[in-house]
């Protein structure tokens, strides 16, 4: 029960972080945040009965710079939405692709990295996509979003209660 996920809010109703039960009593107790939304049950202290939170909030506003999103293979596959970006195959068998390749002066920067299927890369193979004779769906570009962080897919479907707080 204390390992459960907790929504952890700036005092503006941003979302910050996702803690563990435990760590969310700890706040509530010193008064550093306040319970928005009650999980399910009672962790229970020798003298002390506390409700398990499923949403805190800070008492005190965190201010903190907007992170630069990684280039990582995942979040190109999510900013791709896992697609390939030559003949739009979804698929979990992705791979990266240089649309100038790297030997030819093309950078590892998000304009010029899309996810293609196996086929299509090799298909591709060192050319740029019009000495191939491909055509990209979409030109790749910085994803969308202001997101801080990124919640597990598990925890949107179990925390119903969470969606009232989270961005669309």
């Amino acid at each position: 029960m204390v390992n459960l996920p907790v929504l952890v809010l700036n005092q503006n109703y941003e979302p910050l972080n996702v803690c563990r039960v435990r760590r969310a009593v700890v706040l509530l107790y010193y008064g550093k945040a306040e319970m928005m939304e009650n999980g399910t049950g009672f962790i229970h202290s020798a003298s002390h009965t506390f409700p398990v939170p499923s949403v805190i909030r800070l008492a005190c506003m965190i201010k903190r710079p907007r992170p630069q999103r990684k280039l990582t293979r995942l979040e190109i596959f999510h900013r791709d939405q896992f697609a390939c970006q030559y003949c739009g195959k979804q698929t979990h068998q992705l791979t990266l692709d240089h649309v100038i390749p790297r030997y030819r002066g093309g950078e590892h920067v998000w304009e010029n990295v899309v996810s293609a299927c196996i086929p299509c890369n090799r298909r591709k193979a060192g050319k740029t996509p019009n000495e191939a004779g491909m055509e990209l769906i979409r030109q790749p570009a910085l994803p969308r979003g202001d997101r801080y962080f990124y919640i597990p897919h598990n925890y949107l479907q179990t925390q119903n209660q969470w969606q009232k707080y989270l961005p669309q």
